[in-house]
């Protein structure tokens, strides 16, 4: 009887070279259901994992069981540092967490103080997603981690303040996307900020194979830059459709009669397309991306060359 071939668990189930592929396989990784899974349950999935890699599974293992347990790993282990990271950081909290949090800055955002909770609140959530799944495995300072926490949360409100103060004689339509405005705004910030420590060393680069070849400052700054634009794009559909929808309900007769009912709404709406939006836009780029040796800086270049190898790309972790 032939021999079932192994999974190579050494990459995701699926094609990452394909938008189809990464679509699949962000879709287990964020699945939002991965958060009831108790810290028990993902140390065992990790000791199968291992158990596994080193073909020494139980007998009777299936290969669905395996699969199963590596995606429950992916989603709650850092790919780089190996470590369990933080439930409101993992990527599969993201639905629950940014549905509550959008639906609430979209219907609470006429008032001043509604305006700045709901900012630090946003930015709160989003500083710890961004230390959570950085690149590379360097610590970074608390001086850091503080200083770049400030900066995005005080351009979120600046943004979201001076837009309201902007469009506050315009159309009430044009004041429900001023979250929106500063949820970008606050994104090419607070991402870059939380990662200056990969800007400023760099994140390690390897090889087709795996192999670690050194640490890549370009390779950083250009992982940093597709994050900012999967982020933005994340938030789209949560925070530009939502409003057309919520404006067409308060010109109706259901929110006179039941104003309690615009935030459950609001946070409904939000969620619908979160569910959606988070795996698709976390598949736009692969998550090991690649930049040409050509593009690494000059010593990288050099060292790349004395080894004798002939590699043209090299792969790196940019991070979600």
């Amino acid at each position: 009887m032939a021999e079932v071939a192994r999974a190579d668990l050494s990459g995701p189930m699926y094609d990452q070279n394909s938008f189809d592929g990464r679509a699949r396989h962000f879709l287990k990784v964020t699945n939002p259901l991965n958060i009831f899974t108790s810290s028990a349950d993902l140390d065992k999935a990790k000791q199968l994992v291992d158990m596994y890699k080193s073909k020494t599974e139980p007998a009777g293992t299936s290969l669905e069981e395996v699969w199963r347990c590596k995606y429950l790993v992916d989603s709650a282990y850092h790919p780089e540092t190996g470590d369990k990271m933080m439930l409101v950081g993992r990527m599969s909290a993201q639905v629950p967490c940014n549905m509550v949090i959008t639906g609430c800055m979209m219907t609470f955002y006429r008032t001043t103080p509604a305006v700045v909770f709901w900012q630090w609140f946003n930015q709160t959530f989003n500083a710890i997603v961004n230390y959570t799944n950085r690149s590379g495995d360097t610590p970074i300072s608390t001086l850091r981690l503080g200083s770049s926490y400030v900066a995005a949360t005080t351009a979120a409100g600046g943004t979201a303040l001076g837009l309201n103060h902007l469009v506050k004689n315009l159309s009430p339509l044009v004041g429900r996307f001023v979250p929106f405005a500063a949820v970008a705004a606050a994104n090419c910030i607070n991402v870059p900020a939380m990662r200056s420590t990969e800007l400023e060393n760099g994140v390690p680069v390897f090889t087709e194979d795996g192999e670690r070849i050194g640490d890549s400052k370009k390779a950083a700054k250009k992982g940093i830059a597709l994050v900012v634009f999967s982020r933005i794009a994340m938030a789209c559909p949560g925070m530009a459709i939502p409003p057309l929808i919520m404006q067409k309900l308060e010109d109706g007769t259901m929110f006179k009669k039941n104003p309690a009912l615009r935030a459950p709404v609001q946070v409904g709406l939000v969620g619908i397309m979160l569910v959606f939006a988070t795996p698709l836009c976390c598949a736009i780029f692969p998550q090991m991306s690649s930049i040409a040796v050509s593009s690494l800086e000059t010593e990288l270049q050099e060292k790349i060359k004395s080894s004798g190898k002939n590699i043209d790309t090299v792969y790196f972790n940019k991070g979600l």
